[in-house]
Formats: structure tokens, C-alpha cells, sequence
């Protein structure tokens, strides 16, 4: 299918290697020109070169912490007009409700809360001016069913769901569209480190709980990068024009729930 964005430019944030990569190689693969970010040089500069000869458009890479102002301003220095906007971070530590002070709470709702929000508001008023723009914001499967151990990112999350809910319908009428993308688990970082923590409380080896965990979901096993990119990339086409302000899960049918 031809998603009709050949020749656009997408920031892609957190996208030298898990989620954010399959998203920014997706959108490569359909004619997007990416500014890639990522905060360790070594990564970042891999996944460039491996998006530049697999692809042909044009690939910017910004080093740093997008949760950070530098940084912040030296993607949309980079591109000061962008028709796309993936909105990443990295999740906060787990634990039990008695491990967090008020500052990891503060460090969660800057990290996957205010950081999408700031991006978006910097964005939107050329996408609303031009008549054209799509924003994903990658959260997370426990926006619909929270995780106990992760009780800092289903705070954060929940909260930048309920400013999307709002935002998305009043930018909509201007052609711009924001969604949200819920992963559940996929073989990535995130869950390598998600499976070690739950080891180390469970007493039991990590295969064993990746075993444990694959058994609870429907699909029995982990999620891709390359299908989680798909997916982004569709709510990033022309034909996804008409899907404003939903939380799409990509769980394997790990959420049990009708609606």
C-alpha cells in the first residue's frame, strides 16, 4: 500500500534502537526523510547508517536526551517544519508503590508526560497552518490495564493520554491528527530489563519468566519492532486521516477487555 508521505519529514524520538527504530525504519521505508535521536552516540550512528543504506531518503541524526530543552531545540533546528512527529522516551523504573519519592514521580511525568506535551506544542502550530500533520505518542499497554510494578509510567502515561483525548479533537478540523501507540511486550530492551526485575522478585531465572510471560499472552510470544513500526506508519498515512485521538493497543491480546 502506498501511505501517500513520500518525501515528508518525520522526527522520530528514541529511535537509535527498540520501538522508536522499527517506527523511524517503517517510516523510511515509505519515502519519509527522518531526523533519528538518541542519547548514546554509538546506536544512533548504527542505526543511520543501516536506515541510509537500506532506504533512499535523507537521514539526520541529533545526539542527546529528548526529555532535555538542548535537545528539544536541536531536533526542530534540525527540522523546523515537520509534517510527522513520533513522540519517545524511556520508561521509568519499576518497583512497589512504597519505592518512589515525589522526585521519581516528577522524573516520570517530565519523561513520558511533559516531553510529548512540549514536543506537540511546538509542532502543532505549523502543522495547523500547513493543513497537514500526524503525531503518535508511543506509551504504553498500561494506559487500558495498569501494571502494578510500574506504577511511575502508569501515572505519567494516563496523564498524557488525557491531554491527547482533548488536543487531538481540537486540531483535527486542520487536517492534523494525534493517536496514541499502547506496546505491550516486545523483544526489546525494555522488556530484557522488565524480565530481570521480575526475576530478581520472583526468585526465579529469567527464562523462566520470559517463558512465564510469553504463556500469558494470547499470541504466546513477544511483539516485534518491525510490526510495531507498521502500525505507526499507518496512522501516519493519508489513509489514516479519519483516526483522531484513539489508543491503539499492539498487546498480542495481552489486555483482556471487550472495549
Amino acid at each position: 500500500m502506498d501511505l501517500g508521505i513520500t518525501g515528508k519529514w518525520a522526527i522520530v524520538c528514541a529511535s537509535s534502537k527498540g520501538l522508536g527504530f522499527g517506527c523511524a525504519s517503517a517510516l523510511a521505508e515509505a519515502g519519509v526523510n527522518l531526523i533519528i535521536n538518541g542519547r548514546d552516540k554509538a546506536f544512533l550512528s548504527k542505526a543511520g547508517e543501516y536506515l541510509e543504506s537500506q532506504h533512499n531518503v535523507k537521514i539526520y541524526q541529533i545526539q542527546g536526551d529528548v526529555t532535555t530543552e538542548a535537545c528539544q531545540d536541536n531536533l526542530l533546528r534540525a527540522c523546523p517544519r515537520p509534517d510527522i512527529l513520533i513522540t519517545n522516551a524511556a520508561g521509568p523504573k519499576a518497583g512497589l508503590w512504597k519505592d518512589w519519592d515525589r522526585e521519581d514521580f516528577i522524573d516520570a511525568l517530565d519523561s513520558n508526560m511533559l516531553t510529548p506535551i512540549t514536543l506537540m506544542k511546538k509542532v502543532l502550530p505549523g502543522m495547523i497552518k500547513r493543513e497537514w500533520g500526524r503525531i503518535v505518542n508511543i506509551t504504553s499497554q498500561s494506559v487500558k490495564a495498569p501494571i502494578p510494578v510500574l506504577g511511575l509510567s502508569n501515572s505519567a502515561r494516563a496523564g498524557l493520554t488525557g491531554y491527547v483525548a482533548g488536543t487531538s479533537r481540537q486540531v483535527a478540523q486542520y487536517g492534523v491528527t494525534i493517536n496514541n501507540l499502547l506496546p505491550g511486550i516486545h523483544a526489546t530492551d525494555r522488556s530484557d530489563y522488565l524480565d530481570n526485575e521480575t526475576a530478581k522478585v520472583e526468585g526465579i531465572s529469567v527464562a523462566e519468566v520470559t517463558a512465564k510471560r510469553k504463556l500469558s499472552i494470547p499470541a504466546h510470544r513477544y511483539g516485534t519492532i518491525e510490526e510495531f513500526g507498521s502500525i505507526c506508519a499507518f496512522l501516519c498515512s493519508k489513509q489514516a486521516g479519519y483516526i483522531v485521538g484513539q489508543n491503539i493497543l499492539t498487546d498480542g491480546g495481552a489486555v483482556n477487555a471487550t472495549l
